[in-house]
């Protein structure tokens, strides 16, 4: 098992979260979905992670992006 820091400031997705029209909306609904060989972690505001090969990581970026990591 690989262990993760997180590092004080903004990750991945934080600035479009932080953006004017995403202030007020708590309804950040993830999931994943595949394309071909890579998944992909996708939010109900619009954000989108980086294509990763393992569902994992895909499902990581999504607690990421809501805050849930």
């Amino acid at each position: 098992m690989v262990g993760v820091a997180q590092q004080e400031g903004q990750g991945p997705g934080q600035e479009q979260r932080n953006a004017p029209e995403y202030q007020g909306r708590p309804d950040h609904r993830t999931t994943t979905a595949e394309q071909g060989r890579f998944c992909v972690a996708r939010c109900s505001c619009g954000w989108r992670g980086p294509a990763r090969r393992a569902r994992s990581l895909a499902r990581t970026d999504a607690e990421g992006h809501t805050g849930g990591g």
